[in-house]
């Protein structure tokens, strides 16, 4: 058999390694380089956030999508008096209520949430979804990147939030309702801490397993309706990597009171032993190995059809 017909094999081989990078994470093709504060998204900026909705009452609260059958959302909205069957979560969703023309729609068939969580207050405000039916890639629908433990978020780093929550307390949405987002810098923890302390009607603690996010003082912020979404830091490699989840404020872009969010690198083993096929960033010399793995295959491949 002469080698000519056998370089269809490799042609799949090495398409499967371009394969591997199709859907990278953190990296949205269609992003040139209302929340409080906020402004209209462009439309694909965002392509990991989805609208999770209950039949009964409609949009609640946001996620982001980390594979094809899993999206990252917070605890408190999937409250165990709520019937599973009755969410739908919506992926390349742009408007709440206008024409998504590159939006799918999604049940889910299962919730995971940390052992213990009770309330956002109390920490461990994390849900990993699984979706009935996996997502569909496309430039308007690919996963953000997640951290591994030893990932950095700086105080001051400046990060984005996204959602279709409040755009100020008690104030919907309005209009076709185009999906929101601001910058806000990351706040250390003991600096949100000694900002919470001032507020003398409710203490709130910083946990270990919290992130701030916000300026001290105030004007912009993620609001009721933003639960859940995403809080995402650009890299120095350009990857986009969640930082947090939105968890709770105390009101919506209030000084002394920044946005709180579920820290994800305290979650990096949680996430990676509900979902082990996850790649989490921070851990890029596996993903390199694997890459290499392939390539040194295809490549004897390449050199035994080369000498027949």
């Amino acid at each position: 058999m002469s080698a000519k017909l056998q370089f269809p094999a490799i042609f799949w081989c090495v398409t499967g390694i371009l394969a591997s990078h199709a859907q990278e994470c953190g990296r949205p093709p269609l992003m040139e380089n209302r929340i409080v504060g906020g402004m209209d998204a462009a439309d694909g900026a965002w392509p990991w956030q989805v609208d999770v909705q209950t039949v009964r009452d409609g949009h609640i609260c946001g996620g982001s999508i980390i594979t094809e059958n899993w999206v990252l959302s917070a605890a408190h909205c999937f409250p165990s008096s709520i019937d599973m069957s009755s969410y739908i979560i919506y992926a390349g969703r742009y408007q709440l209520n206008g024409f998504n023309q590159h939006q799918s729609s999604h049940r889910v068939s299962q919730v995971v949430i940390p052992d213990g969580y009770d309330e956002p207050h109390n920490g461990k405000d994390l849900a990993l979804v699984q979706l009935s039916s996996p997502v569909t890639w496309s430039e308007y629908v690919r996963p953000v990147c997640l951290p591994a433990s030893g990932t950095l978020f700086q105080s001051d780093m400046l990060c984005s939030v996204t959602g279709w929550g409040n755009i100020r307390d008690d104030v919907p949405l309005s209009g076709i309702g185009t999906l929101q987002e601001v910058q806000v810098p990351i706040i250390s923890q003991s600096s949100c801490q000694e900002m919470y302390q001032t507020n003398p009607t409710e203490q709130v603690d910083i946990l270990y397993d919290m992130i701030c996010a916000g300026y001290q003082d105030g004007g912009k912020d993620s609001c009721q309706g933003d639960s859940g979404g995403p809080l995402v830091c650009q890299m120095v490699n350009g990857t986009w990597v969640q930082a947090g989840v939105v968890s709770f404020g105390l009101g919506c872009a209030h000084p002394n009171q920044p946005g709180v969010y579920t820290r994800l690198t305290s979650y990096s083993s949680f996430i990676s032993n509900t979902i082990p096929e996850i790649r989490l960033y921070g851990r890029a010399d596996q993903n390199w190995c694997g890459r290499m793995a392939v390539l040194v295959s295809c490549l004897s491949t390449l050199l035994i059809l080369l000498q027949r």
